[in-house]
């Protein structure tokens, strides 16, 4: 089998479950590991048995790496992804792309300039309980989608915010819970019902006074297809309760996905408590379906780990793409949609009005809404 030669840009906790993956696909020859701290990548190859590279240009120019998986904090996203893409190296990128759309869009144009393919983690859609639900709006098994909801309650400790020190920050991390704990489940929600019209919605920091970033955000969307959404998400909540995704049906039918139960998944600090599930399906004639996939799901839980197997699943995607000339599920149009699902959510509240999709970059500097608290 040909395999593409892989390695990773940033060292931080999330990298080694990537590191892992690499290893373990055939699809991949990971051979190369990159960190603005030399001596950090020094010690995260010799763990690996990969080779530390001084510059971005050097892995693909010196190594022959063909693709890097990016692996730094949100806004240093950009600068490594087009450094790589310039480079020549396809790039596939942590959640979200970035935490800007400037920054997204440089990055996609730089892609698409450079002939590489710009992919973004979103690895919850390769869940098989995620996947029913797609497979079922598709064959239309609920009519059209008319009602969206996420729905995600966790806690992250003061703890969690002092174990890095660009946690809870604009500048260090972009943002809070939409941009860092949300975006899978917002993800979710855009790929089962659609392009978005309109957002209203507004985000606070309700219990967590050592950050600078917003812990809670509620929203409400039209989608473009007439389809109505709402989104609740917060880490505020101790212990942490579930992330949760429903979609409900012209024809009176409802699907739902249970991503995320229990303590919720930390890269590199805690494992995924409890197995993924369906929690709702009432498609007439499968509702006895639903204890047999729970069931089914939970058994293979057991088999895997789940912090690894699911990132495996989606680099696969990408490397699949890579050998067969073909697209990644999640490329950067479809990271993008996330960014400007947040994005709209905090410049709604800034301007105190629903904001109308598609969202452009804009000029100011107050980072679309979210540095207007620093400032009063």
């Amino acid at each position: 089998m040909k395999r593409v030669k892989t390695g990773i840009i940033g060292c931080g906790k999330g990298a080694h479950l990537h590191a892992k993956a690499l290893q373990n696909l055939p699809e991949s020859d990971f051979t190369a590991v990159y960190s603005r701290n030399f001596a950090t990548a020094k010690a995260f190859s010799k763990e690996y048995q990969v080779k530390a590279y001084a510059t971005i240009e050097e892995m693909a120019t010196v190594g022959g790496v063909e693709a890097v998986i990016v692996c730094t904090p949100h806004p240093a996203h950009a600068e490594v992804t087009i450094k790589a893409a310039e480079a020549g190296m396809h790039v596939l990128v942590e959640k979200p792309l970035a935490s800007s759309l400037r920054d997204c869009d440089v990055m996609i144009n730089t892609a698409k300039a450079k002939g590489v393919l710009l992919g973004t983690v979103c690895q919850r859609r390769f869940y098989p309980s995620s996947m029913r639900l797609k497979e079922a709006i598709n064959l239309g098994k609920i009519g059209r989608p008319i009602l969206g909801t996420v729905s995600m309650l966790g806690w992250r400790d003061e703890a969690y915010y002092t174990s890095d020190p660009w946690r809870g920050s604009w500048d260090g991390e972009g943002g809070g819970v939409l941009v860092n704990q949300a975006p899978h489940q917002l993800d979710l929600l855009q790929w089962y019902l659609g392009p978005i019209d309109e957002l209203f919605g507004y985000w606070e920091n309700l219990n967590h006074p050592y950050i600078e970033v917003e812990d809670t955000a509620v929203a409400v969307i039209k989608f473009k297809n007439g389809a109505l959404g709402n989104i609740v998400v917060s880490n505020s909540q101790t212990p942490a309760l579930y992330g949760k995704v429903h979609v409900h049906g012209q024809n009176g039918a409802s699907l739902g996905v249970q991503t995320d139960g229990g303590q919720m998944f930390i890269a590199g600090m805690t494992g995924i408590s409890e197995p993924p599930f369906n929690d709702l399906w009432t498609i007439p004639g499968e509702e006895h379906l639903l204890e047999k996939w729970k069931k089914q799901d939970a058994a293979f839980f057991e088999t895997i780990d789940p912090t690894v197997y699911f990132h495996e699943r989606q680099i696969e995607d990408f490397l699949r793409a890579i050998l067969d000339g073909g697209k990644p599920l999640i490329d950067g149009e479809e990271g993008r949609r996330t960014v400007e699902i947040f994005t709209a959510l905090y410049r709604s509240q800034r301007d105190k009005k629903p904001i109308t999709f598609p969202l452009l970059p804009e000029d100011s500097d107050d980072y679309d809404g979210r540095k207007i608290r620093l400032r009063d």
